[in-house]
C-alpha cells in the first residue's frame, strides 16, 4: 500500500504541473496563480503532511471539521480560507481562525462578520461569492449573489471595520446559461472583477476553478483554483 505522504507527494506534483502548463498556454507567468488545497473531510494529519510538502494556503468549507483542525495545526505557517456556504451562527468560530472567508454574499453576513473580526481583533480577506446561475437579486442554489449584487456587497465589505474587500469567487454553474461552459463562466466572472476593480482597485483576487476545470480558470485569469480531489484523492471520510 502507497505511503500516503508519498500519495500526496505525487498527487500535489501533478497538479502544479497542470497549473504550471495553463500558465504556459496561457502566457502567464506561473506564479500569478496561487493553489489552494481544499482539505474538507480529510484529517489534520494530512494537512501537516501538506504544509510539509510546501503547501501554504489550505481551504474549508464546513466549520464543524475546519476549527477542530485549524487548531490542531496552529503551529504551521497556514492561511486558512472558508469557502462554504456560512450561517451566521457560525461567524464566531470561522473569524477565529480563516484569514479569508471567500463565500460572502448578503449583507447580514457582512455585518457578523464584522463584528466578529473587531472582536477578535483580527483582520479577515472577504471575496465575494458570485452566481453566475442567479437572476437579478436572487441567490445561486449553492451560494452566491447575483452579478448586480456584488458593487452593493463589495461596498458593505469596504466599508466595515475588521474586513478586507479582496475580490470575487466562483463555481462553475451547473444550471443557467453558462452550463457546462465553464471557461465562459470564467471569463464573466474575469469581466467582473475588471468592474470591481475600478472602485476598489486592490480587490484584484479571482477564486475560480477546481480539480475538473482549473485549466479553463488559469486560461481565463484566475489568480487562485482551488484544488481537492486531485490532490487528496478519493478516500475514507471523517464523520
Amino acid at each position: 500500500m502507497i505511503d500516503r505522504r508519498t500519495e500526496l507527494a505525487g498527487n500535489l506534483a501533478a497538479v502544479k504541473e497542470r497549473i504550471a502548463s495553463a500558465c504556459a498556454a496561457a502566457g502567464r507567468e506561473r506564479d500569478e496563480v496561487t493553489l489552494i488545497v481544499v482539505t474538507k473531510t480529510y484529517p489534520a494529519s494530512d494537512v501537516r503532511m501538506l504544509h510539509e510538502l510546501g503547501v501554504r494556503h489550505v481551504a474549508e468549507n464546513r466549520d464543524q471539521d475546519a476549527a477542530p483542525k485549524a487548531a490542531a495545526c496552529t503551529d504551521l505557517s497556514l492561511h486558512w480560507h472558508f469557502v462554504g456556504q456560512l450561517q451566521t451562527n457560525k461567524v464566531r468560530s470561522v473569524a477565529s481562525y480563516a484569514d479569508v472567508v471567500q463565500s460572502v454574499d448578503r449583507l447580514k453576513l457582512v455585518s457578523a462578520l464584522s463584528a466578529a473580526a473587531v472582536r477578535a481583533e483580527r483582520e479577515l480577506g472577504c471575496l465575494i461569492q458570485v452566481a453566475l446561475d442567479a437572476e437579478s437579486g436572487r441567490q445561486g442554489d449553492r451560494g452566491g449573489v447575483a452579478p448586480d449584487g456584488i458593487e452593493e456587497l463589495a461596498a458593505a465589505v469596504a466599508d466595515s471595520p475588521g474586513l478586507r474587500l479582496d475580490g470575487l469567487m466562483t463555481v462553475a454553474p451547473l444550471a443557467g446559461p453558462y452550463a457546462s461552459r465553464q471557461q465562459a463562466a470564467f471569463e464573466r466572472l474575469m469581466e467582473l472583477s475588471s468592474g470591481l476593480r475600478g472602485a476598489h482597485p486592490a480587490a484584484n483576487m479571482v477564486s475560480a476553478g477546481m480539480s475538473a476545470d482549473l485549466e479553463q480558470a488559469v486560461a481565463a485569469g484566475a489568480t487562485h483554483v482551488r484544488v481537492g480531489t486531485a490532490v487528496l484523492g478519493v478516500r475514507p471520510r471523517l464523520g
